[in-house]
């Protein structure tokens, strides 16, 4: 697979977030199953895993560090603080003591004796950047993390946090259909040196196969209360999935891989980390690395699906609310 840089590594230029092997969309493979894809991924290229303390209450970290223990060494490992699991429900919090205990737990689950990167989930509103960032910064001193991150985080936060402790690496969502980083954190990511990390780059799904049927979705899949994918909004999205799955037919290629050469296409700085229970799907994404699709149908598919031509903001209010990232106006 070709490489591409986060931080001061050379990784896959297509990594894999590793979320939904435990987390999110319904029913978690068997553990057998989950293992064997994070096997197989190794094995295609793929060096850069992402998990993080919020999935299944730290069960994907343990996932993780019991599959990939044995390629420590020939892996880069990310994972996240700051949301967890307290008693049973999700929590948001960044006090530097909460982050402190976080990786202790997080090193003993993954078990490795430090992580290559580790982000700051969310910006937790009742505790100062630089207060979060000063926990993370004694982490690095004492060996635990090699570097720091944050995810769903504005360019404000990330040059306030910067000046704390140099940032190794943004996450936020960037796709076709979420195209908020453009605004303005990718300009800042540019501006600082710091790698950008694209989660969901296949849209949740919507790129791959189209809008869900909700009624078919497990009872806890996040995506039944995502607006896009309720009505009247999924059936207008539709109607761009289409149109967009044709382009691809022109390309020569799967849509998912479509979607993904465009965000490889925004810059050699940016890293998407699609997530898959299927290891079929799995190939299919990493496929996209060695792809060369006309930049004409590259920049047709940008025309055809955008801010501007999707229905519906990607969170419900309440989420909206908890994250930090600009938004488009109406």
């Amino acid at each position: 697979m070709q490489q591409r840089t986060i931080g001061s590594r050379k990784v896959g230029a297509i990594g894999l977030g590793c979320m939904n092997l435990s987390h999110a969309y319904g029913h978690p493979p068997a553990k057998e199953d989950a293992i064997r894809l994070l096997h197989r991924a190794y094995d295609l290229g793929v060096t850069h895993f992402d998990t993080a303390a919020l999935y299944g209450f730290g069960s994907n970290e343990t996932l993780v560090g019991e599959a990939l223990k044995d390629r420590r060494d020939q892996i880069y490992l990310a994972s996240k603080c700051v949301m967890t699991g307290v008693d049973g429900k999700r929590v948001i919090d960044g006090r530097p003591e909460s982050l402190m205990r976080t990786i202790d737990e997080a090193l003993q689950r993954l078990q490795t004796d430090y992580i290559d990167l580790y982000y700051l989930h969310r910006w937790d509103k009742n505790v100062p950047i630089e207060d979060s960032m000063g926990a993370m910064s004694r982490m690095v001193e004492q060996g635990k993390i090699g570097g720091v991150g944050l995810s769903e985080m504005s360019a404000d936060t990330l040059r306030k946090a910067h000046a704390v402790h140099p940032i190794t690496a943004m996450q936020t969502e960037y796709s076709l259909w979420t195209r908020n980083a453009e605004i303005a954190v990718l300009n800042a990511c540019r501006e600082l040196g710091v790698t950008f990390v694209a989660f969901s780059p296949v849209a949740r799904g919507f790129l791959c196969d189209g809008m869900a049927d909700l009624d078919s979705l497990a009872e806890k899949d996040i995506r039944r209360n995502m607006p896009r994918f309720q009505e009247p909004n999924s059936s207008a999205n539709q109607r761009l999935y289409n149109s967009f799955k044709t382009l691809a037919a022109e390309a020569g290629c799967a849509p998912g891989q479509l979607a993904l050469c465009w965000l490889l296409a925004q810059g050699e700085d940016i890293l998407p980390i699609p997530g898959t229970r299927s290891i079929a799907h799995l190939e299919e994404n990493l496929g996209a690395a060695e792809l060369n699709i006309d930049p004409s149908i590259l920049q047709a598919a940008g025309e055809l699906i955008n801010q501007d031509t999707v229905s519906g903001p990607r969170y419900p209010a309440v989420t909206q609310m908890e994250i930090d990232t600009e938004e488009f106006s109406d």
